[in-house]
């Protein structure tokens, strides 16, 4: 296993809500990550318990999350562990209360 799946796994297995992204919570780098954020908030999430990794700042990371997902894009949304989707599958999840039941929050 290279070092960024190694990285990769540990993130996944240790945080809660975790986001791979462009960019960070306060300043996303593209349409589709400021959208991620923004439906995470909409469904009662403090930005704060977000852990987003900014994959523009390692490539490792970039091209190792779309190998351990076999998920082509970003951003990339982990819950408890388990592979979410991307903004697209999230904004689905949230318009259906799916993505609320599977954060354990109540949308805002």
């Amino acid at each position: 296993m290279s070092d960024a799946q190694q990285r990769i796994t540990e993130l996944v297995k240790s945080n809660e809500v975790l986001l791979f992204m462009k960019g960070t919570t306060s300043f996303p780098q593209c349409g589709f990550s400021g959208r991620a954020i923004q439906i995470l908030k909409a469904c009662g999430v403090d930005p704060k318990n977000i852990k987003a990794v900014n994959v523009l700042e390692d490539d490792g990371i970039r091209q190792g999350i779309k190998e351990f997902s076999n998920w082509p894009t970003i951003p990339q949304l982990y819950i408890k562990g388990e592979f979410i989707g991307g903004s697209d599958i999230m904004m689905e999840m949230y318009e259906s209360g799916e993505l609320a039941k599977t954060l354990g929050t109540s949308a805002a």
